[in-house]
């Protein structure tokens, strides 16, 4: 009966260990999911700022840049630049 004591040793030490090694993975999974939220916020807020540094540096009226947002909404790109030949602007 001792050959199967320690057989039976051998599994549980080998299942604590998997489970001791379950656990610190759950953990650093847990850690590394917090950092990423936080990287992702911390890129919006790099991307926002970005943004709107971009339209300060317009110096574009509130009302303006409302306008042609609008119209960037209505209307595909495509239907908007100027370099297309033969092409206007449509309202």
């Amino acid at each position: 009966m001792s050959f199967f004591m320690k057989g039976s040793e051998k599994l549980n030490q080998r299942i604590e260990k998997l489970r001791t090694e379950l656990e610190k993975t759950k953990e650093r999974i847990a850690r590394n999911q917090t950092r990423q939220r936080e990287l992702e916020r911390q890129l919006l807020e790099a991307e926002n700022a970005d943004i709107i540094a971009a339209v300060r540096s317009m110096e574009v009226p509130p009302e303006d840049l409302a306008a042609m947002i609008e119209l960037l909404r209505n209307q595909p790109i495509s239907q908007l630049d100027p370099k297309k030949e033969g092409e206007q602007f449509e309202n």
